[in-house]
């Protein structure tokens, strides 16, 4: 019988008792970590738009451009020799699943940015970039500023697999999953707002999972 490696118990593993330095997303402190109109799962169901893309380690690349102070790449070797941070989080899928109590694993958001020389004064949102044949999400630059915000490329300890977003992928975790771009390849910040693949789909310009911001603007 095959067994899901990414099971959980029934027990909702609490932020309580992590090690130090670990940061901790403020909704795993909520007395109630489930969002209106979401169930928990045990397990970590995989969703994508078409299917994960071919991406080759050698030929992986990560970019932060637009409205930063100068734009920067790395290549898997460079992005991998970082500072990492490690951050424990909740994940609410906008098919109203959510997998409580995550720990990942990656470069920090801010760091990212910092190391662009940091935001020009008019951005004010990001545009997450994805292998997948030119997928994109947007948010305001604040939710990807977060200090729970991060490029990940480890989840619960193990390297993220293809399916669910590996080699790298976005975790926002305060918004819908949709916006933690899977096998995401760069992020532009921009001075205005600017609908992804989903928004232009109907679904939210934000994504609040504690305001029901699920389809529309």
């Amino acid at each position: 019988m095959f067994k899901d490696p990414k099971a959980q118990g029934k027990e909702i593993l609490s932020p309580d008792g992590l090690p130090p330095g670990v940061i901790v997303s403020p909704d795993t402190r909520r007395s109630q970590r489930v969002p209106p109109g979401q169930s928990r799962t045990q397990k970590w169901p995989v969703l994508d738009a078409s299917g994960p893309p071919e991406i080759s380690l050698e030929r992986w690349k990560f970019s932060i451009g637009g409205r930063v102070a100068r734009p920067v790449e790395w290549n898997w070797e460079e992005f991998q020799k970082l500072p990492r941070v490690k951050v424990f989080s909740d994940f609410h899928c906008v098919t109203r699943w959510s997998r409580l109590g995550n720990l990942w694993e990656g470069i920090s958001t801010r760091d990212l940015i910092e190391r662009a020389g940091g935001a020009l004064p008019e951005a004010h949102f990001a545009l997450a970039y994805g292998y997948d044949g030119g997928w994109t999400t947007n948010m305001p630059l604040e939710d990807f500023l977060a200090e729970d915000a991060l490029v990940a490329f480890l989840h619960d300890g193990e390297p993220i697999s293809t399916e669910h977003g590996g080699p790298a992928r976005l975790i926002v975790p305060r918004l819908y999953a949709w916006k933690s771009a899977k096998w995401v390849s760069g992020v532009e910040l921009l001075n205005r707002d600017q609908a992804g693949f989903w928004e232009r789909n109907g679904y939210h310009m934000h994504g609040d999972p504690w305001g029901e911001e699920r389809f529309g603007w």
